[in-house]
């Protein structure tokens, strides 16, 4: 049976464009709730996924922090199914320290 109540996306809040003028291509910054981002036992993780046989091309670093939280719920699930365990997680950010490229906190200065 085919659901007659689909919902479209809503439509996102865009606080900058910019459009090439050579290539017609469109950046555009929108708005957030959050971030949610896939932990390990209430740790921030990284994902990266490779060939045991071969080293070319090298580790590929995957994504696991999303501006979508059902991006980062079907990560986790996969995870967990994949390693047999309830360890991976979603976390919410809404706020944190605002840091420099070296590290050091605004708050720090």
């Amino acid at each position: 049976m085919v659901n007659k109540y689909i919902m479209s996306r809503p439509k996102p809040n865009i606080l900058l464009t910019y459009t090439n003028p050579r290539t017609y291509k469109s950046e555009e910054v929108l708005s957030a709730d959050a971030i949610y981002a896939v932990f390990y036992k209430d740790k921030p993780i990284n994902l990266r996924t490779l060939n045991s046989l071969v080293s070319y091309p090298g580790p590929k670093y995957k994504k696991v922090s999303f501006s979508n939280p059902g991006h980062a719920f079907n990560l986790a699930d996969k995870l967990n199914k994949l390693f047999k365990t309830e360890d991976f997680s979603v976390i919410e950010l809404k706020q944190g320290r605002k840091i420099s490229e070296s590290g050091t906190s605004y708050k720090d200065k």
